[in-house]
C-alpha cells in the first residue's frame, strides 16, 4: 500500500479551561484548520445522559465544533446518533489557542442555545458569569464576552444565521 492511499485522521484533544483549571478534556477529529478557524468533530464527552430541560445530550451524540483564534465564542452543531439535528450550542470563550495536538479554550461562563427548528434561542449561565468576577478582574474580557453573546444571539435568531458564521 502506498503512502498516498493510506489516510490518517488527525486527532486533537480539546481542553476546556475554566478559572485556570481544566474543566474537561476530550479527543476530537480535526476536520479543518485554516489558521484562524478550527473545526473538530467529537462524540458527547460527558458521562451518561445530561438533560438540560431544553435538550438532552447523550452517548452517541456528535458535536461538530467551530473555534476561532480571533473570536470570543465557539459554535457547536449537535446531532443525535442517527444524524438528526438537535440544535446549536454556543460557548462564550476567549479566542482558541492551538498548541500541537491540543486546542485550548477558556470558558467564560456564558452560553447560548438555539433549537434545531429555531423556536428557542436561550441565553444561559448569566448568573455564573456575574459570579465569576470577570467584570471586576478583567473588564475588557468581560466586555468582549458580553458583546460576543449579543452577536451570537442576533445570528441565532435568524434562520441560517449561525451557519453563516461558519463560512
Amino acid at each position: 500500500m502506498s503512502a498516498n492511499s493510506a489516510e490518517t485522521t488527525e486527532r486533537l484533544d480539546v481542553v476546556l479551561v475554566k478559572a485556570g483549571r481544566t474543566k474537561i478534556r476530550y479527543p476530537a477529529e480535526l476536520i479543518g484548520d485554516d489558521g484562524n478557524h478550527v473545526t473538530v468533530r467529537a462524540a458527547w464527552a460527558g458521562e451518561g445522559v445530561r438533560d438540560f430541560g431544553f435538550v438532552r445530550f447523550e452517548p452517541g451524540d456528535v458535536f461538530t465544533e467551530h473555534y476561532w483564534r480571533d473570536r470570543w465564542y465557539a459554535v457547536k452543531e449537535v446531532r443525535a446518533a442517527d444524524g438528526t439535528l438537535k440544535g446549536w450550542y454556543c460557548d462564550i470563550t476567549r479566542p482558541a489557542l492551538r498548541s500541537g495536538a491540543e486546542l485550548v479554550v477558556e470558558d467564560l461562563d456564558l452560553d447560548l442555545w438555539r433549537s434545531a427548528d429555531g423556536t428557542e434561542v436561550l441565553r444561559l449561565d448569566e448568573d455564573e458569569f456575574a459570579e465569576s468576577g470577570l467584570a471586576r478582574t478583567d473588564p475588557e474580557a468581560a466586555g468582549a464576552a458580553m458583546t460576543a453573546l449579543d452577536e451570537l444571539e442576533v445570528f441565532a435568531s435568524v434562520d441560517g444565521g449561525l451557519e453563516s458564521l461558519l463560512v
